[in-house]
């Protein structure tokens, strides 16, 4: 089957075979005709299987007659990230080149003016992501009731986005007489319950379903260690023979310290995350294109839908939280035909993430390159002949005694010991006769002890009992 086969325009086709295309995928095939006799449709189909020409094709075609307003676009493609919206607008400009359509491109990052300008002119073609899609709309800038052309793509990921209220709400703004496009790498409850809702009578396909692997792509699970990811992503890149790879991490942060690290090891590194400014991240993708870098450290922002042709590997620094996400990942390599690598740096925390993976894609990915797990090894029995090492904190008393000089010191004096205090005799009572003190002169003056409190007189004896005045109590006097 050929795309004359398919019932597009000459004009379309002289535009497809100028872009060096000659046959279509299976999801163009099933895709197209029903687009042009304006039935609604779902399409089930795999990341880098061509849906986006899909639609792109036969919508150029529909919209090719007819008339643009001021603030009404005739059609609205809903993407979930600027980069799929601004791929989407380039094969429009591609494919259309014969084509009197104008289009405008609807995302943040930009400026609002610019947008704004284009959609006062009027519009055939509006490629939006929801958020600005719906921001423009409360301000009062934009008309949805004159497009009869909705195309959702990339449903599930919208889904994971936390849009589908958006698109929801959005749909209530449309004419209820319009041709609604359903794309979707899967079909969750969710999305199911979106297309019964705002689809009549679609006609749904479903090419390789997003469970299912693709051979083109030779899957590889290296086993490494936390610390050991780095040197481990160092040893691939140096023994594969990498081309082009994109290196997917979960984590903003460690995109930028990996790619950061990449560079100062001499390797031509880029870097795209949703932390980017959309001028700087198109500016990279454009690097990546190009050759001018050939390596591209990125987020999930990069693993739906970009189509960036020649990439050989792809490397999974970090195992997705979600398992879709790794088939969409690895999904950036291995197309239109060509084979691919994809490399998944695992960790023992990974056990839980591989194994669905394994279960959504029905199949067991090879493991290499096991990487050492260090055991403690049990304590062994101090050797007699080896002096055990006191403990760090010891009380005074109980010092070892000090290792033998190989030199002769000056002796030290061992500190005295007080000597046990012996038990006191018990107090006797005192007896009636008076004691015979000694004279004033020759007395001595009393100690008086520290007193607890301070609530009485200062005069008189507060303290213990001496025993030389029990002795004197007792002992006859000398006169």
């Amino acid at each position: 089957m050929t795309f004359a086969d398919l019932g597009l325009s000459e004009e379309t086709l002289r535009a497809v075979t100028e872009s060096g295309y000659t046959e279509p995928t299976p999801v163009q095939a099933q895709a197209i005709p029903p687009v042009l006799m304006n039935r609604d449709l779902i399409a089930i189909a795999q990341t880098g299987t061509g849906k986006t020409a899909s639609f792109v094709l036969p919508m150029i075609d529909v919209l090719a007659h007819g008339r643009a307003r001021a603030m009404m676009p005739r059609s609205l493609i809903l993407e979930p990230t600027r980069e799929l919206a601004a791929q989407v607008a380039e094969n429009f400009e591609k494919y259309g080149k014969y084509h009197k359509l104008s289009m405008a491109l609807l995302i943040g990052g930009v400026s609002m003016g610019d947008q704004t300008a284009a959609l006062a002119k009027g519009v055939d073609v509006l490629i939006a992501t929801p958020g600005r899609l719906m921001d423009l709309f409360k301000r009062g800038k934009i008309l949805l009731s004159g497009c009869s052309i909705l195309v959702i793509d990339e449903a599930d990921r919208m889904l994971d986005m936390g849009f589908i209220p958006d698109i929801e709400e959005i749909c209530t703004k449309l004419p209820t007489t319009r041709q609604t496009l359903l794309f979707s790498a899967t079909m969750p409850a969710p999305i199911k319950k979106l297309a019964d809702r705002f689809l009549s009578n679609p006609k749904q396909i479903e090419v390789a379903r997003a469970g299912m692997n693709n051979l083109l792509i030779e899957q590889r699970l290296v086993e490494t260690t936390a610390r050991g990811k780095r040197d481990t992503l160092k040893a691939l890149l140096a023994a594969e023979d990498v081309r082009t790879a994109i290196i997917f991490s979960n984590r903003k942060t460690t995109v930028r310290d990996l790619a950061e690290h990449l560079q100062r090891s001499g390797m031509k590194a880029g870097q795209i995350h949703g932390d980017m400014e959309q001028a700087e991240r198109l500016r990279e993708l454009d690097r990546f294109k190009d050759g001018t870098i050939n390596i591209l450290v990125a987020s999930d922002v990069a693993a739906r839908g970009l189509d960036i042709k020649g990439v050989s590997h792809v490397f999974n620094y970090d195992i997705p939280w979600h398992p879709d996400d790794y088939v969409h990942r690895i999904g950036r390599t291995g197309r239109a035909g060509a084979t691919g690598k994809a490399f998944s740096l695992v960790t023992p925390d990974d056990a839980e993430a591989v194994a669905n993976i394994e279960k959504l894609t029905k199949s067991k990915i090879e493991r290499v390159g096991k990487a050492p797990v260090a055991v403690p090894e049990p304590d062994a029995p101090a050797s007699p002949a080896e002096p055990v090492r006191p403990p760090r904190r010891r009380t005074r008393g109980d010092r070892p005694a000090p290792a033998e000089p190989s030199a002769p010191v000056e002796a030290v004096a061992p500190t005295p010991q007080r000597p046990a205090r012996e038990e006191r005799p018990a107090r006797p009572t005192p007896v009636s006769p008076a004691p015979v003190m000694p004279p004033s002169s020759a007395r001595p003056a009393p100690v008086r002890p520290v007193q607890d409190r301070d609530d009485g007189p200062d005069e008189g004896w507060n303290g213990p009992f001496p025993a030389f005045l029990s002795v004197a109590l007792t002992t006859p006097s000398a006169d």
